[in-house]
């Protein structure tokens, strides 16, 4: 009997869409909705976007990445899967980290293992907190009024 895998958990939100990325060790497979994530996405963009958090960790062929992910449009998407995959590596690689050289001192919190720290920096644990602006009543949209007349 095979043994059984055991998959980290990332989830990743941009705009309205939502990405949950499971991890584990494995050939380098990137499935997103059961779909090859060549054949999910079409923009050459959107498909070198999504491996950036596997190669600043290291880990590209390293790793099975499979992606559910809703809402939103190709790019949101995308960037929901960035930020989940990153968070999915952060729990992979944050899970052991390695004993530090000097004890941090009383009151003091101890440094992010390194990987955090590229991850961090690179800009794919942030939340992309940029949102659409709800219509406002008495206007055409979020802020666009209805045109003036005098006469």
């Amino acid at each position: 009997m095979a043994a059984k895998k055991t998959y980290t958990w990332g989830t990743g939100r941009r705009k309205t869409a939502v990405a949950r990325v499971r991890i584990c060790p494995g050939t380098g497979k990137f499935e997103i909705n059961r779909r090859p994530a060549d054949e999910y996405l079409i923009e050459p963009r959107d498909r070198n976007h999504i491996r950036r958090p596997l190669e600043v960790a290291e880990l590209l062929g390293k790793v099975d990445v499979f992606v559910n992910t809703h809402g939103g449009g190709t790019t949101g998407q995308t960037g929901a899967i960035v930020q989940g995959l990153a968070r999915a590596i952060k729990n992979y690689l944050g899970a052991a980290p390695a004993a530090p050289a000097t004890p941090p001192a009383e009151g003091e919190t101890p440094p992010p293992p390194p990987i955090i720290k590229k991850l961090r920096d690179s800009g794919l644990l942030t939340r992309d907190a940029r949102m659409k602006e709800r219509k406002k009543y008495g206007r055409r949209g979020a802020r666009r009024g209805f045109q003036f007349s005098k006469r």
